[in-house]
This record gives structure tokens, C-alpha cells and sequence, in this order.
């Protein structure tokens, strides 16, 4: 059964515009094409698109696609090798969890976890977060969080406990403020977030720029997004969307052709 682009888009959960691409490139022709320029997909193409999609998912970039697809032609052994990729992909983010989890148990004083379990989960994390600043933002941010760590080296359990309380008392107060449907970019907000801003700023010197640049690592970054979401799992947007406009109008920066640059104050 032949099925049209737009049918075959819906059925895979992508854009017809992502499927063009994809034949542009050669990496998903289609199995032909009519007089009319009516594109239309088979069962092969269909297969294809299935092991593009979970390469995808693996973070493999479209050229190493292309390379994979072309060097395999037994379809059973390909889904099989990827299917023990996926295992590993989630044995990886099981245990991330698990670390994840245990942090946040620790910074909120759960007793059950032993201080080999915190300090592992923290160092874990710490060592995600930094190579997250420096994918991100390049070394420079990378070794200003190193500095704020060295820091912090003689801390004890209870220094960072208590540090966790002040945050987890900070959001809930903006659990509260989103549950009464405060705006990320009003003056209340404003103010909460100017309370974020001062304890990042004792932990790592951001930027305006970098700071702005946060709100995408506290929703896409899994440590970040899980202590924010422990509190409320609809925060880590808001708090994203906060971060943002304290940047903005706080800080003076704009954006100005994808690039973030400083706005005359």
C-alpha cells in the first residue's frame, strides 16, 4: 500500500517539510513519483523512515544515517543492533535518574540516603552540569562553575542542605505565583527571579548573556529540570520563561537575529 507525504508525515509523527528534506538530501526517497509530482511511500520507505527516526533518537546526525542505512542492507540485523542501542540509551538515562534522585533526596534532608550516596549523586551531577555549561556556552563557563565548586570544597551535608531548603523555599513561592497565573514576565515574577539570579551568581558568574542563555538548560538539562520539577512539574517553563525576561528587562539584554546582544541601558 503506496501512502501520500502528508499521510506518511502523520502516520510518523514528523513535517512534510522534514520528509522533503530528507529526499533532498538522498537520505529518504521516495518509492516514486507521480506524472503529477504527487510523492508516494512504500513499505521499504516506511521501514527506512522508521530506522532514521530511532537513529535520530540515538542523536546520530543525518550524514551518519546516510552511512549506517547505506552499509546495512539486512533490515532484521539493523533493528536488532539498534534496539541494543536503545537498551544502552536507557540503562544510561536510568541511572542519571537514579543519581538525579538521589540528590534531590539529599538536599531535601532525606536521612535514608547515606553521605557516600549524596556527595556521589552531587559530584555526578555537578560533573553533567559542567560539561552541559561547556557544550553550551564553551570552557570559559565551564571552568567559572569549576571555581564556584573549588569554593565550596569544604561545605558539609548540612551547608548544602541548607542551601537546598533556600531554593526549595524559593520555588515554591513561584509554584505559587504560576498557580495564581502570575506571568513569567511581570513585575512579581521579575522580583522572584531577581532572587534566582542572586543565587546563581553564587554558585556560577553568569552573564546577562549566559543567564539568559540558562533558561534553556533548566528544561532541557535533566538535573536541573528534575529539582525544579520535584516542586511542580509545570514549573521548569515558567521558571525558563522568568529567567528570560530577567534577562531582558533587567539585565538589558534583547534578542536581536538569534543572537543575544546588549541593548543600550
Amino acid at each position: 500500500m503506496e501512502r501520500t507525504v502528508s499521510e506518511v508525515a502523520r502516520l510518523a509523527g514528523v513535517s512534510v517539510r522534514t520528509l522533503r528534506h530528507y529526499d533532498a538530501i538522498g537520505l529518504l526517497p521516495p518509492g516514486r513519483i507521480a506524472t503529477n509530482g504527487y510523492r508516494y511511500y512504500g513499505r521499504p520507505e516506511l521501514i527506512r523512515l522508521q530506522r532514521i527516526l530511532l537513529l535520530r533518537e540515538l542523536g546520530v546526525p543525518l550524514p551518519g544515517i546516510a552511512r549506517i542505512l547505506d552499509e546495512q542492507d539486512d533490515e532484521v540485523a539493523a533493528l536488532r543492533g539498534h534496539r541494543e542501542q536503545l537498551l544502552q540509551e536507557r540503562k544510561r538515562l536510568d541511572d542519571m535518574l537514579g543519581a538525579v534522585e538521589r540528590t534531590i533526596a539529599g538536599l531535601s534532608g532525606d536521612e535514608s540516603v547515606t553521605d557516600e550516596e549524596f556527595f556521589t549523586g552531587l559530584t555526578e551531577a555537578r560533573s553533567r552540569f559542567r560539561d552541559d555549561l561547556a557544550e553550551r556556552f564553551g570552557e570559559c563557563a565551564a571552568e567559572g562553575f569549576e571555581k564556584a565548586v573549588r569554593e565550596t570544597e569544604g561545605w558539609t551535608r548540612e551547608d548544602y542542605e541548607r542551601m537546598g531548603d533556600e531554593g526549595r523555599r524559593l520555588l515554591l513561592r513561584m509554584a505559587a505565583a504560576r498557580d495564581r497565573g502570575v506571568l513569567p514576565d511581570s513585575p512579581e515574577a521579575l522580583e522572584l527571579a531577581q532572587q534566582h539570579y542572586e543565587g546563581v551568581l553564587e554558585l556560577w558568574p553568569a552573564t546577562p548573556a549566559s543567564y539568559h542563555a540558562l533558561g534553556d538548560v533548566l528544561v532541557e538539562n535533566a538535573d536541573q529540570r528534575a529539582i525544579i520539577a520535584s516542586v511542580d512539574a509545570d514549573l521548569p517553563e515558567w521558571l525558563a520563561a522568568a529567567v528570560r525576561a530577567y534577562a531582558v528587562h533587567r539585565l538589558g539584554y534583547t534578542q536581536n537575529d538569534k543572537k543575544t546582544v546588549r541593548r543600550s541601558v
